[in-house]
């Protein structure tokens, strides 16, 4: 079996998922993400065209292991696919108000299917092909990161995970890309990545992200970006046991 396993708008889904994932095909820009392995614990991303102009997109990370809350993935997935169509799909919504409601309504979700507290890590994010902008929500996961022509920026937390609160909200900014800028997106398992010998006690961290990021060409292509730093985080952990998921997501504008 093939080490690292991606998806894209052009590739077949290679792995088992609630329902396989398949990037929508982008005007002016590409998105796609790369898993490590053999997935055991929660790690989850999706994606799904929500209007003629919008395509909604998510990395979260559910508590536990894979074999134990796959119904509540499937749950997570259904509302973010079912209820991103029905909030979004507008032309004249407001994207922020609909990013909150979102993600309340995944959190309750997350909470009558598991009826427990169940935490779950998540970035969820709009882009809107014509503006060329980016409406998300950072429910305590791992920073989001956009480079453009004047760095990289960290889109830090905006709330608490889901699933911990049933009327807990978080909130939606909404940033612009320009040409040639990307995001990019890991899960815990890369930033907490042990290093290998001369680096025992050391974990990649996301400082090894951005330097990566930053060294980076212009990314034309998501999943490269995506395959090139989890092979870095491999690199560094000296090919040691994976005791996480490792997942990279990443969207490039390219027009």
């Amino acid at each position: 079996m093939p080490l690292f396993h991606s998806h894209s708008a052009d590739s077949a889904p290679t792995t088992t998922e609630p329902v396989a994932t398949v990037f929508p095909v982008m005007e002016g820009a590409n998105i796609g993400a790369v898993f490590v392995g053999q997935r055991v614990a929660g790690d989850f991303y999706d994606s799904v065209r929500v209007s003629p102009e919008r395509v909604l997109f998510g990395l979260l990370d559910v508590a536990g292991r894979r074999d134990e809350n796959r119904g509540i993935l499937g749950t997570a997935q259904q509302i973010f696919r079912n209820v991103g169509v029905e909030l979004f799909s507008r032309s004249d919504i407001n994207e922020s108000d609909a990013m909150t409601e979102l993600c309340l309504r995944i959190n309750r979700g997350l909470i009558d299917t598991s009826r427990d507290v169940h935490p779950c890590p998540a970035f969820i994010a709009c882009y809107h092909e014509k503006f060329g902008t980016l409406c998300y929500t950072n429910a305590g996961h791992t920073p989001g990161l956009v480079r453009d022509s004047t760095g990289i920026a960290e889109l830090a937390s905006t709330g608490l995970p889901l699933g911990l609160f049933s009327h807990a909200t978080c909130d939606a900014p909404t940033i612009g890309l320009e040409k040639d800028a990307a995001l990019l997106l890991v899960s815990r398992g890369v930033v907490s990545c042990p290093g290998y010998r001369e680096r025992s006690g050391e974990e990649f961290g996301l400082a090894g992200v951005k330097q990566l990021f930053q060294a980076a060409p212009v990314v034309s292509d998501a999943r490269e970006l995506c395959a090139s730093v989890l092979q870095a985080a491999e690199a560094f952990g000296g090919g040691a046991p994976r005791c996480d998921d490792r997942t990279a997501l990443a969207l490039a504008r390219t027009a």
